[in-house]
């Protein structure tokens, strides 16, 4: 008896040994066991925009026959996108952090918040006797009136990232060659509310725009395309520093050109504004987005410049100001006949412009129009573009996220 029990204390450990390295069951192919569970995330502050087909390209007249909008049949996967732009508190976040960090190295040790976060209260944490962190504030002649104030320059982060394309050409490449370090300067130019507008008293927006309170819901403006790059970068790591137990291959990213354009039409899709309408006035008359109607009443819409993230409705997909407010960038290289050789899944259009590239080069597709464009630019069809390394009292922008899976009905 006692061998027979001792016999099938074998057989099961043998079998748990089997099963539990991964291979199939009494010799059946049953998969890999114990893979992670994976019920999908759900971002706070995003909207999931589904698969689909549409039509890009010029919904109505192309009034400045500018021919760069050829219509074109296209498929999209999903993906989440964020319902407002980033606003000026959500990105102060990203500053306030890249300012601790660079305070850990000089004092060479930190303290974590509930989530992990290097922060510091420099209400209470911070010795002002100790010299330490004085090189992060202006000295001496560039001090105005003995204030004491942040040296925003030094505001540098650094990123890693991946040459998928170059990863997939032939070319026998190393993994080294393959990885791109990028350091950015990514404090807004608050200065663009004087640059933008000759003869033009700004300066109240230079001082109060991305700091004071009144305007934490307001779109951050003064970013370039490398800056809300780093934003996005830095977002993936702070959400994945978090959620550590989970498994996340996706990034946040800026979107893609076309991505941009299936969802600010919002299922409509030969509607040329996100509303749906051919027109920028309800039946009642009021404007129904953040522009410069007319000759330049500006206020007329409600809003002198910006205005908060989430005013006037949003689309069908639940995307708050697709037209007017700020343009936004996204992931895409502006060429002029990009619709007539680009693929018709998932297309976009990729380059990374050197310091040294022509100035052609360095364009990036921006959509959606702004407070002081006029109606045209509002269409979804519109295309337009700024250079990379500039930065604009107009132009803002909103993240993506890949979505893994077939719809969202796949989550649990």
């Amino acid at each position: 008896m006692k061998s027979i029990i001792n016999s099938l204390a074998l057989f099961l450990m043998v079998t748990m040994l089997f099963s539990s390295c991964g291979g199939g069951g009494y010799g059946e192919l049953t998969g890999v066991q114990n893979r992670p569970s994976w019920s999908g995330i759900n971002p706070y502050g995003m909207v999931y925009v589904p698969s689909g087909t549409l039509h890009i390209g010029q919904s109505d007249q192309d009034v400045f026959s500018t021919n760069t909008q050829r219509n074109k049949v296209i498929s999209i996967s999903g993906f989440f996108m964020d319902d407002t732009e980033i606003t000026n508190n959500e990105y102060r976040e990203f500053t306030n952090w890249v300012r601790d960090s660079i305070a850990h190295t000089l004092i060479g040790d930190f303290i974590e918040d509930d989530y992990g976060n290097e922060s510091i209260d420099w209400d209470v944490e911070v010795d002002w006797e100790d010299e330490t962190l004085e090189d992060m504030y202006f000295q001496g002649d560039m001090m105005i009136n003995n204030k004491r104030e942040l040296d925003t320059r030094q505001f540098v982060y650094k990123y890693q990232w991946l040459d998928w394309k170059k990863a997939a050409s032939r070319e026998n490449y190393s993994r080294a060659s393959l990885i791109n370090e990028v350091e950015v300067n990514i404090f807004p130019d608050t200065l663009v509310w004087i640059r933008d507008f000759s003869y033009s008293y700004n300066e109240p927006f230079t001082r109060n725009y991305f700091w004071h309170p009144a305007y934490d819901d307001y779109p951050v403006v003064g970013v370039n395309w490398k800056m809300a790059k780093a934003f996005t970068f830095w977002r993936t790591q702070l959400w994945n520093k978090y959620k550590d137990a989970e498994v996340n291959t996706e990034e946040f990213r800026l979107p893609t050109e076309t991505e941009w354009e299936y969802a600010a039409r919002g299922g409509r899709n030969a509607a040329p504004y996100g509303w749906g309408g051919y027109y920028v006035r309800n039946l009642k008359g009021c404007l129904l987005a953040n522009f410069k109607p007319g000759r330049g009443n500006y206020p007329e819409d409600g809003g002198l410049i910006t205005v908060k993230s989430d005013q006037y409705f949003p689309n069908d997909y639940g995307l708050y100001n697709m037209s007017g407010n700020v343009a936004e960038w996204t992931e895409s290289a502006y060429e002029p006949n990009a619709y007539s050789f680009v693929h018709d899944l998932n297309p976009d259009l990729k380059y990374d412009a050197k310091e040294d590239d022509p100035k052609a080069l360095k364009r990036k597709v921006i959509r959606g129009g702004s407070w002081k464009d006029i109606s045209y630019f509002l269409q979804t069809g519109t295309r337009h573009w700024e250079y990379q390394d500039t930065t604009k009292s107009y132009v803002g922008f909103r993240c993506a996220l890949t979505f893994l899976g077939r719809s969202i009905n796949d989550l649990n």
